[in-house]
């Protein structure tokens, strides 16, 4: 379990069909060998820890529902590690099983950070809410708007410097988790409120 706060931006060392390495600082600290980490949103284990870097393996279902299957040697992560009964809850509840791999449609620069526009199918929209949380490469934030299949999300500058997102551009591929108490509601209210 995350808090879509994210601790660092990792860059990642090497990727092969089914590995990735991750350089990292803070996260890589302490964190051992089949500890979890949410790499941009995804919960992976760690399989391998060398001096200041962390490697995971990659099963098929995680390339195929997520967007690091696109990630190249030198592209920066969102790293966070999973919360713990003594930690701060800041963000929202985070799973790092992604719904869904969204894109991005708009940078639009504002006088505090940007505004960023995404698209996302029926499957995660059916969630999204004004006001509501949503987590975008593992960062967890609010929803500004939604206008049909595009939803917007407001970053402050520090968010932009700290996370990968400060570098995201149109039709970068964004992964996508949903609050997990609107997905307990819909699935609650689809029984009739029958266990």
């Amino acid at each position: 379990m995350f808090t879509g706060i994210v601790e660092e931006a990792g860059t990642v060392r090497a990727v092969t069909p089914f590995r990735l390495e991750v350089e990292s600082g803070t996260v890589a600290d302490d964190s051992g060998v089949g500890a979890s980490v949410a790499v941009n949103g995804v919960c992976l284990t760690i399989v391998e820890r060398n001096a200041g870097s962390l490697a995971f393996d990659l099963s098929e279902e995680t390339l195929a529902r997520t967007s690091l299957g696109r990630l190249r040697e030198g592209d920066r992560v969102n790293l966070e590690r999973p919360v713990t009964l003594a930690t701060r809850l800041g963000g929202h509840l985070v799973q790092g099983h992604i719904d869904a791999v969204g894109k991005i449609k708009d940078v639009v620069p504002a006088q505090q950070g940007a505004v960023v526009r995404i698209e996302a199918g029926d499957d995660v929209m059916r969630y999204i809410v004004e006001k509501g949380s949503v987590s975008v490469d593992g960062v967890s934030l609010t929803v500004a708007g939604r206008n049909g299949s595009t939803f917007d999300v407001s970053l402050i500058p520090h968010t932009l410097s700290v996370t990968t997102l400060g570098s995201a551009k149109p039709g970068d591929p964004v992964n996508l988790e949903v609050d997990i108490i609107a997905k307990y509601v819909e699935g609650f209210l689809a029984r009739g409120g029958q266990r």
